[in-house]
This record gives structure tokens, C-alpha cells and sequence, in this order.
């Protein structure tokens, strides 16, 4: 098991796996050391606190592993889930925008169109794909995809990690609004089966943009919601220290959002989270976007696109405050 850079309140766990780390280290490969059922103990102990921290989360909590930098992004899902990808640039308008990558590919065998944000890894990763956070030509990018899919008849999964659409005046200046609303609008005159997943961290309308699916789907841990909690804070109390606050009033997490019909599956994560076990986390991933996929390719296009409209249309009828 791979030891991520910890957050705040993993750091018991840490401490034990630091002490794991050691110990493996002293017994190496001799069997005669005696010191084998010590390191068991240790693993049962690291694994059984890790458990309890993250069947334990509070929104905030699940925020900040939401946002963990190891987190499986599209580019590693893409690799996990899909073969034959071929991706596709550029809006045909203004240019491409890296923060939203797409194109064509096999998902377990069957022709699909893909999308999804990338947000980077390290400083210059994270630079070249603005934090995932997408443009105007990013959206338009979006918009062409799902044609195409619509064109050739093709499923299209999104997968959605994003904490908003770039706010900079150059974005504003080329219509972000409305190239959002078009991306929206795209999504649902969809006549294929189409798909979300938010994998990470779904923020504001550019995660929308991209979720106006037949299926939300969301990773166990991660969030979705019309703000981040930093955002509502400083609005509602002109104070980003009140995140945590915030965090616990926005109803973010997929716990929350399945028990209001916003989003229509969960899908469980490994313990201590996707980044711990990404491979683990794509896989379970693929069975629940296979699972959703087949129930969604008996319909037929009109079908699809009127049980879509009506999905969005009943989000706030019920059992909203």
C-alpha cells in the first residue's frame, strides 16, 4: 500500500504506517525474525483506525480528500478504464482548452465518447491544465463531443473534477456563461446514453457543464455543489475561515445528494480513499459505469432524452429545503 501525503486528520494513521515502513525495513526477507506477527498486528491495528477515520468523515473532511492531489483525474481513469483513446482538440473556434480533455475510446470493448477535467499533479502539470478549471473553449470542446456523439450514435461518459469554471477576465470576455449554458443544453438534447462521475471535487456550473447526464454518479468521498465552502463563506460571512461551516450546510457530499435525488448512485471508494488504491477505485468505478450503462441501452433516443429532462425537472420538487 502506497502512503500518500497524509491530511490532517490522518496523521494517527500515518504515524502507525511510518512504524509499519520501519519495521518492514528491519525484517526484510528473513522469515526467522520473529518480528512478523508484531508487523501484522501493526497493519490489522493501521487498517482497522484507518476504517473508523473514513466511516467517520465530516463534509469538510471530505472536502479536503476530495481535493487530495494523488486523487485519480481523467487522464488515470482514462488509462484504468478505457483502450483505443484517441483524444481530440480544440473548439474549432478559439483553441484548446487543457483544463478538459475528450475524444474517442473502448470502454470495455464498446465505442464511447469521453470527457473530463484534469486538474495536474505538480505545480507545472497544474498550470498547463489551470486546475481544472475550464475555459469557454474548453465547454465548446464539450459541446463538439457530444455531437459527434450524437452523430455516430455513441454512449458519452463524463467524468467530472473541477473547482469551477475559470473565472479571468479573458474567459469572461469569450462567453464563459453562455458556452456553460450551451455545454448544459448539449448534454440534455443528448438522443445517447450518457453518463457523469464526479470523481473529485464538483464545483458550480463548470461541473454541470458536464453532468447534465441520464446517470450522476459519484465517488463515496467525493463532493458536488452550486459553491465551494471557501465561496459560501466568504459570502455568507465574509469569511473564509467558516468554511467548515459552510461545508457542513451545503448537503456536498454523495451521502447527501443520493438521499436528495440530485445524484443517482454511489460508488464506493477503498478504505482511505481512491487515492490510496487507485486501481481498486477504477475498477469498481467501470462495473457501476457498465451496470448503469447497459440498463440505459434498451431505450431509445427520445426516451433517453425525455427520462434526462425529466431527471433534472424533478430535482427540488421533494424533499428540499
Amino acid at each position: 500500500m502506497s502512503t500518500p501525503g497524509a491530511l490532517e486528520f490522518e496523521k494517527p494513521v500515518k504515524e502507525l504506517e511510518a512504524k509499519i515502513t520501519e519495521l518492514s525495513r528491519l525484517v526484510g526477507g528473513d522469515g526467522g525474525t520473529g518480528m512478523e506477527s508484531e508487523l501484522e498486528k501493526l497493519r490489522d491495528q493501521a487498517h482497522k483506525r484507518l476504517t473508523q477515520v473514513y466511516n467517520n468523515l465530516d463534509p469538510w473532511q471530505k472536502c479536503q480528500v476530495a481535493r487530495h492531489p494523488d486523487r485519480p483525474q481523467f487522464k488515470a481513469l482514462a488509462e484504468q478504464l478505457l483502450t483505443d483513446y484517441q483524444p481530440l482538440s480544440g473548439d474549432r473556434n478559439f483553441g484548446d482548452d487543457k483544463a478538459i480533455l475528450g475524444g474517442l475510446a473502448r470502454f470495455r470493448e464498446r465505442p464511447v465518447v469521453v470527457m473530463g477535467h484534469e486538474k495536474g499533479h505538480d505545480m507545472a502539470s497544474r498550470v498547463t491544465h489551470n486546475f481544472g478549471m475550464g475555459r469557454p473553449e474548453g465547454y465548446r470542446k464539450a459541446i463538439r463531443l457530444m455531437e459527434l456523439a450524437d452523430q455516430f450514435s455513441l454512449p458519452v461518459l463524463s467524468f467530472v473534477d473541477t473547482p469551477g469554471a475559470y473565472p479571468g477576465k479573458g474567459a469572461e470576455e469569450r462567453g464563459q456563461a453562455e458556452a456553460i449554458a450551451r455545454s448544459i443544453q448539449a448534454g440534455l438534447r443528448l438522443q445517447v446514453p450518457s453518463i457523469a462521475v464526479i470523481t473529485g471535487e464538483g464545483g458550480s456550473g463548470g461541473a454541470v457543464a458536464l453532468a447534465a447526464a441520464n446517470r450522476v454518479l459519484m465517488y463515496e468521498h467525493a463532493v458536488y455543489s452550486v459553491i465551494s465552502p471557501e465561496g459560501c463563506a466568504s459570502i455568507l460571512w465574509r469569511d473564509g475561515k467558516f468554511a467548515k461551516d459552510a461545508a457542513g450546510a451545503l448537503n456536498l457530499t454523495a451521502q447527501d445528494l443520493l438521499r436528495l435525488g440530485v445524484i443517482d448512485d454511489i460508488v464506493e471508494e477503498p478504505v482511505g480513499g481512491a487515492h490510496r488504491h487507485p486501481e481498486q477505485a477504477a475498477r469498481a468505478l467501470g462495473d457501476a459505469i457498465e451496470q448503469h450503462l447497459r440498463a440505459l441501452s434498451v431505450m431509445d433516443g427520445s426516451a433517453l432524452k425525455q427520462a434526462r429532462e425529466q431527471r433534472f425537472l424533478a430535482i427540488g420538487r421533494e424533499g428540499l429545503v
